[in-house]
């Protein structure tokens, strides 16, 4: 056992007095050691449950001869830091989680782990941190909030997002406000649509780190308990068996995580977040790779914000199985194994059918829409790659004069004080990676334009990113960044800009090339803290955004790929 190392011999007896303070016996001691490791915090609704959680996994454990040993890391909540300067954190907060669960499981050589996780962040953080580590074990996300209620109908956040919009343009009066916000989230949970958080949970499944049905399991189920006691009992087969993350999360399996993203119309994020966990995984996977599988995959949930069904809804019907069974009829999936030890088909077939008469869920041949919810673009504005949002609106092109904000506050401003027009193009710049820093969503601007109207008439394209609840015609993830010299950053007021998802091109007519020599970085805006290292560390957002890529792991990028194949061509020129 890795946790010998702390436990075992004369030498580890001054560890050994520290776990028996703790209230182990000898027993306990000799047991294998489960790190249980959860974000709990009472910030949010997000990740409330989680602490609940974790004492049934830790019972779970013990149960199946283990002894679970308890950490807890940090979360930045989307829904309360959008729109301020605290949602500089959020993504930064990704690395942040991955490397303190490192930290805590490596620096005390535990043998597996349970990561429980609740909201944007902690998700792709969890699926992180079980990759880099390698060690046996299992994820479990604490499940969507329940949507709320107002005059008979169903509302999330993304609907108080929205009636801030509408508030500002008069639309709606003080009272209305206060209505939507008092019943838009009735308890523990992570936002009700499929944004981020249940896109991502949705992910864990289909990459094999939790097995089927428990991520859909809604945060205030009696029934999540249960899931959480049966995840403890698994790890510990798991270790018995020496079954890692890595040996489920394959290629296959990852194109089986991009098929359901795409099938769900659910966030742009899961890309960002996918490159990101593929590097850890070592698995070759760029950009591009997401094009046909949005393509090919056409939208067979209706799930906001572009449609009508909130997560809780969507798991009444089947869940996430019932998506992928209908994929999978259709030649759609791969056959992979997951950390149950059964392969993901036989985990569909042993998934209870769709709820008689649901309506959230239709098959392959009586799509929603024909292809995924986004688009990979390139262009002169973008010659790594963004990504276009296709969800919610019936539009494949825009054509308009470029409005230029320099930040996020800047184009909000603009909009509440009804400066944006119909066929307007927003320009959000140094809102990246390492010019944000930490790629802000745009859920603000975006939830305000849909507010006052201007939802189908607006193009919004940035640097930044959006959120899972963001709909209408938005190009995010814009790389090269405006901070690291990128195009965006040489667009000028009134510029022609041009978004085209048949020709899959984001450009612009304006002469680039003759302000190029004119160009200069805007200054940083921290200079101290997380923050600024993670500017100085931080890659391009087409790569996932992550802070370290690994030597000896595939090519993961285009930007790698032609580093590798220069290379080789340099080494064969000198060769002969």
């Amino acid at each position: 056992m890795r946790s010998d190392a702390i436990k075992t011999g004369p030498d580890r007896a001054p560890a050994r007095a520290m776990l028996r303070a703790t209230g182990l016996d000898d027993d306990a001691i000799a047991r294998p050691m489960v790190a249980i490791v959860h974000s709990w915090s009472n910030v949010s609704p997000c990740n409330l449950n989680l602490r609940e959680l974790a004492e049934a996994a830790a019972e779970g454990v013990r149960a199946a001869g283990g002894t679970p040993v308890e950490f807890n890391t940090i979360a930045v909540t989307d829904g309360i830091a959008m729109g301020t300067t605290g949602m500089r954190s959020s993504l930064v907060s990704r690395e942040v989680i991955t490397d303190s669960i490192e930290l805590a499981v490596d620096g005390h050589c535990l043998d597996a782990m349970v990561v429980l996780c609740g909201c944007d962040k902690t998700i792709p953080a969890a699926a992180m941190a079980l990759a880099r580590l390698n060690i046996p074990g299992v994820a479990l996300y604490g499940g969507s909030i329940d949507h709320g209620s107002r005059n008979g109908c169903a509302i999330t956040v993304q609907n108080v997002f929205e009636a801030v919009g509408a508030h500002g343009a008069g639309k709606i009066s003080d009272e209305e406000l206060d209505d939507v916000e008092r019943h838009a989230c009735p308890g523990a949970g992570a936002c009700g649509g499929q944004y981020t958080a249940n896109t991502m949970a949705m992910v864990l499944t289909m990459l094999g780190l939790t097995p089927m049905g428990f991520n859909d399991i809604p945060a205030t189920h009696p029934s999540k308990l249960d899931a959480a006691r049966k995840c403890g009992e698994l790890v510990m087969d798991c270790l018995n068996t020496d079954r890692k993350p890595r040996d489920v999360m394959t290629r296959d399996a990852f194109d089986n995580a991009t098929r359901v993203v795409a099938a769900t119309a659910g966030s742009t994020n899961a890309v960002l977040h996918l490159l990101a966990i593929a590097n850890e995984a070592r698995v070759p996977l760029s950009i591009e790779d997401f094009e046909p599988a949005s393509k090919h995959t056409p939208v067979i949930a209706d799930l906001m914000p572009g449609g009508r069904f909130s997560a809780v809804e969507m798991s009444a019907a089947g869940g996430v199985a019932i998506v992928a069974q209908e994929l999978r009829k259709a030649g759609m999936l791969k056959d992979t194994d997951t950390v149950t030890g059964r392969t993901m088909f036989a985990e569909l077939d042993a998934a209870p059918a769709a709820t008689e008469g649901q309506v959230v869920v239709r098959p392959v041949a009586d799509a929603f829409k024909p292809r995924g919810g986004y688009s990979i673009l390139y262009g002169n504005l973008s010659p790594e790659g963004c990504i276009l949002k296709l969800a919610g609106h019936g539009r494949s092109s825009h054509a308009g004069p470029a409005r230029v904000f320099e930040s996020e506050e800047e184009a909000f401003a603009a909009v509440q004080g009804g400066r944006i027009r119909a066929g307007d193009v927003m320009v959000i710049r140094n809102e990246g990676p390492a010019g944000g820093p930490g790629m802000r969503e745009m859920l603000a601007v975006t939830a305000a334009l849909v507010g006052r109207g201007l939802g189908n008439d607006v193009a919004l394209i940035t640097d930044g990113r959006f959120s899972g609840a963001t709909h209408g015609f938005m190009v995010g993830h814009i790389a090269p960044e405006a901070a690291r010299g990128g195009p965006i950053g040489l667009l000028r007021e009134g510029d022609a800009i041009f978004i085209d998802a048949s020709t899959r091109e984001l450009r612009t007519d304006a002469d680039l090339a003759s302000r190029r020599a004119a160009w200069r970085p805007e200054p940083p805006k921290v200079t101290r803290g997380v923050l600024a290292k993670y500017a100085r560390l931080v890659g391009s957002a087409a790569e996932g955004a992550v802070t370290q890529a690994f030597d000896d792991s595939p090519a993961t990028s285009p930007r790698v790929r032609r580093e590798i194949e220069d290379e080789d061509l340099t080494q064969e020129l000198i060769g002969n």
